[in-house]
C-alpha cells in the first residue's frame, strides 16, 4: 500500500467512530439527493519545472460551454437527530486552445471531485441552524498541455499531471429558516493533504416543494496541486441550480 493510500485509510479510520455515533436516536433518518448544474467559470495557471514554463486561461461560463467535454454533479445526504453524512460528486470535462505571444497552447482538463463527510447538527430541526462536518475531500485530475510555437524552428513540447489527491475536510454551515417553503445555507470549508490546500464557499436558496425542494445560489472553489515538480491551480465559481429530492 502507498504512503497516499495508507493516509486515506487512515483518515476513514479516524472518521469511522465518528461515523458509527450517527444514528438517530428515534431511528429514522431523513434523506436528500440533489443532482444539480454548477454553471461555473473556469481559471487554471500550470507551471513546469522541466523546462520553465506557465500558462493560464480564464474562462467564462459561455466559453466554458462551447468547450465541455462533460460534466455530472450531484449531493446526496442524510441525518439523524443530531448527526447525519453527505456525499459529494463533481465532474468536469474540458478542452481549450489559447494563442500566446510565441505559441499556441492545447490542453486537456478532467477534474473528478469527491467529498464524504460526517455532519454534527446540535439544533432542535434537522437541516437547520449551525451544523459542523468533517471527512474526506478527493481529487483526480488528468490535465495534459501542449506547447505548440508559431516559429516551426523551435521544438514544441507537452505536459502532462495526472494523479489522485486525499485531502481531509473541515467546516461548517450555517441554514436559516426564513419560511415554511423558504430557507438560507451558507457554508465553507478547507481541506489539506496532498494538496497544498483547497477552499469551497457557496450560499445556495431552497423553495420547499411537497416532496423536494428547487435548490439555486452561488458556489466558490479553489485547488492548488502539484505534482513531480508540475503545479496546478483551477478555480471555479458560478450559479448554481437543481432539485433536491426528499424521503
Amino acid at each position: 500500500m502507498t504512503p497516499t493510500r495508507r493516509r486515506f485509510v487512515a483518515l476513514l479510520l479516524a472518521a469511522a467512530p465518528f461515523a458509527a455515533n450517527a444514528a438517530p436516536s428515534d431511528g429514522t433518518w431523513d434523506w436528500m439527493v440533489a443532482p444539480y448544474v454548477w454553471a461555473a467559470s473556469v481559471g487554471t495557471d500550470i507551471r513546469t519545472s522541466t523546462p520553465p514554463s506557465d500558462a493560464s486561461n480564464d474562462l467564462n461560463f459561455d466559453d466554458v460551454l462551447e468547450k465541455l467535454d462533460g460534466v455530472a454533479e450531484v449531493h446526496a445526504e442524510g441525518q439523524g437527530d443530531a448527526f447525519g453524512v453527505f456525499f459529494d460528486a463533481t465532474y468536469f470535462g474540458l478542452a481549450d486552445e489559447d494563442d500566446h505571444r510565441f505559441l499556441r497552447t492545447e490542453s486537456d482538463l478532467d477534474l473528478r471531485l469527491f467529498e464524504l463527510a460526517a455532519v454534527w447538527s446540535p439544533g432542535t430541526e434537522r437541516f437547520t441552524g449551525l451544523e459542523t462536518f468533517a471527512g474526506v475531500r478527493v481529487i483526480d485530475v488528468d490535465t495534459t498541455i501542449q506547447f505548440i510555437p508559431h516559429n516551426p524552428v523551435f521544438t514544441g513540447g507537452s505536459r502532462h499531471i495526472g494523479e489522485t489527491f486525499y485531502d481531509a475536510m473541515i467546516g461548517a454551515r450555517y441554514t436559516w429558516k426564513l419560511s415554511d417553503r423558504w430557507s438560507l445555507t451558507l457554508r465553507g470549508d478547507g481541506s489539506w493533504g496532498d494538496t497544498d490546500g483547497t477552499w469551497n464557499a457557496s450560499l445556495v436558496g431552497q423553495y420547499r416543494m411537497t416532496r423536494g425542494a428547487w435548490v439555486f445560489g452561488y458556489r466558490y472553489f479553489d485547488v492548488d496541486l502539484e505534482d513531480a515538480g508540475n503545479t496546478l491551480s483551477v478555480s471555479l465559481d458560478g450559479p448554481v441550480i437543481g432539485y433536491a429530492f426528499h424521503f
